[in-house]
């Protein structure tokens, strides 16, 4: 899987950072998924490749503005792009009434059909080879993470078991190898039968706003990626005497490093943390206070820049 940050700032956005938007993208094909849709979300979609056409799902961590306000108008440009495939949105149900309202009173029509889920009684999903659950986080306001996990990535075609089935050699096997259920002398086939998956599959967790990083005990062990946001260092949070609901870069690396997560990405960096040197804080202190205590892989996130997970389970920067 590949991620592309559209925004990687917390609260308001800067002139380096938009506010939170982040692309989960599947290892083969197009398709990809949108966790948080801060205000100016399409409009970093136009500086990327992304095709809101692709889009599988738009999947919101929690109600806050810096999350959401971007999300009606993403809706009224996917439909005034052409878009005709149903159009999956998982949000906490206190959006849903503002979704649908905002889209009625702006005389907004969707020619797809938006299949709303609400969090609270949210089950899972499952699209193609990708499956996505929940986890509830802590947070001044209900927050969720989305963990996404691979079904057989980069499955092949399992020869010998369609050979002894009786299963001749030619359009069958291709119409499998595209994941195509089939018809041979009257059986129905499953093409995940004889399909096997050629590496192991990867895991990625998208967290939204969260204080309490152990809550993720249960699914980061181990896990391929871990995106969390890292709000402030450790000397704020000390100055001010409280957290807000957010993380240190401090406490997430510790977390991360018990879990032994292999790639650590941080994001949703208080507007305090300039990119250039000598402005007030640094984003570099946030790099050190994380180094300190990570050993992993460990990653700033830039908006725009898109980071490949490979098959070594290495996050880089694609190029």
């Amino acid at each position: 899987m590949d991620l592309q940050f559209l925004g990687t700032s917390s609260g308001v956005p800067t002139k380096a950072r938009n506010v939170s938007a982040t692309a989960v993208i599947e290892s083969a094909g197009h398709g990809w998924y949108l966790v948080d849709c801060g205000e100016g979300t399409q409009h970093q979609l136009l500086r990327s490749p992304l095709s809101v056409r692709d889009l599988r799902a738009i999947l919101i961590t929690h109600v806050h503005g810096d999350h959401c306000f971007g999300l009606p108008g993403l809706l009224a440009s996917a439909g005034m792009s052409g878009r005709s495939e149903p159009l999956t949105l998982v949000l906490p149900a206190a959006l849903q009434g503002w979704v649908q309202q905002t889209l009625a009173v702006s005389e907004t029509y969707l020619p797809f059909e938006l299949q709303i889920q609400t969090l609270e009684t949210f089950s899972g999903l499952q699209n193609g080879n990708i499956s996505v659950c929940t986890v509830e986080l802590s947070h001044r306001v209900r927050s969720w993470a989305y963990v996404f996990e691979e079904r057989d990535p980069s499955p092949r075609l399992d020869t010998e078991r369609l050979k002894a089935d009786g299963i001749p050699a030619g359009p069958l096997w291709g119409q499998l190898a595209h994941g195509q259920a089939v018809e041979h002398q009257g059986l129905q086939l499953d093409p995940l039968a004889y399909l096997q998956p050629t590496r192991a599959p990867q895991r990625v967790i998208v967290c939204g706003d969260n204080d309490r990083p152990e809550l993720l005990a249960g699914v980061a062990q181990g896990v391929d990626v871990l995106v969390h946001e890292a709000t402030f260092t450790q000397p704020v949070i000390d100055r001010s005497q409280t957290s807000f609901g957010h993380s240190t870069a401090a406490a997430v690396a510790l977390f991360a490093e018990q879990a032994a997560v292999k790639n650590l990405v941080l994001t949703h960096f208080s507007a305090r943390y300039q990119c250039a040197p000598g402005r007030g804080n640094s984003i570099e202190e946030i790099r050190q206070e994380a180094l300190a205590g990570y050993h992993g892989n460990l990653t700033l996130a830039r908006d725009l820049q898109r980071y490949h997970l490979g098959r070594d389970g290495v996050l880089v920067q694609a190029t």
